[in-house]
């Protein structure tokens, strides 16, 4: 069984989804273990759930780019007697731009980033899980990971296709031993994401409707790891658009989605 107050280590904690995970594990009666690679910006946030909550916020400074990271920060949790409970691995962002005006530098951090070291560190946490016998893992994939990819942010939709993938099979080993795994798929969503990108402006085109806020994308995914689903995509919007791409011939729902991403995707492309 978990611990009176469950311990949540929260990846890219510093803004969006990330900090509103760790707003709502910190409501929930969690402490929490925050990293990002903004310390001013985690600092921040600690004392701010400290004061509301009465939780114990540990700030890691962490780099998941550098792949001696992951077993760096296990490594420091381990020496300080620290078990996570949670895992939620949100650390990410895009690379915009046709694929190979990127150098190879970019691209490999960017895989470290979504693929490696989300792996590793539930590699790395989940053995101490399963032997409490209760654990839950919530790897931030995307809508993206559910329709066809498109140009622009080329490896993106690839990556949370993985992350989906892999959430599925690691919940199937994990039944029976007391941990929840979950693919969170939030489509569009309130956050610093697409300012990052320099994406704002053709996102502002879109619909109202079709927009989540971090804190209603949280809610849902924490429903969705303690309900013990795989895979959940936000929103009702979201969800349709997920339904209808899969109901699509192949050929129909790539030519669909390279004509809408032309509107709201940044390539390089001339």
């Amino acid at each position: 069984m978990t611990a009176a107050r469950p311990l949540s280590l929260v990846t890219g904690a510093s803004a969006g989804i990330g900090a509103a995970f760790a707003r709502a594990l910190a409501a929930r009666g969690h402490d929490l273990v925050l990293t990002a690679r903004r310390v001013d910006r985690l600092e921040s946030l600690a004392t701010e759930l400290r004061q509301q909550h009465a939780c114990s916020v540990t700030v890691l400074a962490a780099d998941l780019a550098d792949p001696a990271a992951p077993a760096a920060l296990c490594g420091e949790l381990a020496q300080r007697g620290l078990a996570v409970d949670w895992l939620v691995n949100n650390a990410g962002y895009g690379v915009p731009g046709n694929f190979v005006t990127q150098d190879w530098g970019t691209h490999a951090d960017f895989l470290q980033v979504l693929l490696n070291a989300p792996v590793e560190l539930a590699w790395r946490l989940l053995p101490g899980m399963r032997e409490r016998g209760y654990g839950r893992i919530v790897n931030v994939a995307s809508l993206a990971g559910h329709v066809p990819g498109t140009a622009g942010h080329t490896l993106y939709a690839p990556a949370k296709a993985f992350l989906i993938k892999f959430s599925q099979g690691l919940a199937l080993e994990s039944r029976g031993h007391g941990v929840h795994v979950c693919a969170l798929c939030p489509g569009f969503t309130y956050s610093e994401f697409h300012d990052v990108t320099g994406t704002r402006a053709l996102m502002n085109k879109l619909p109202g409707f079709m927009w989540q806020s971090a804190d209603e994308v949280v809610a849902e995914g924490i429903a969705a790891v303690e309900r013990g689903d795989a895979v959940h995509v936000t929103g009702r919007v979201n969800r349709f658009i997920k339904s209808t791409f899969k109901l699509m011939p192949d050929r129909l729902a790539f030519r669909l989605s390279a004509r809408q991403a032309r509107r709201y995707r940044q390539s390089d492309e001339p």
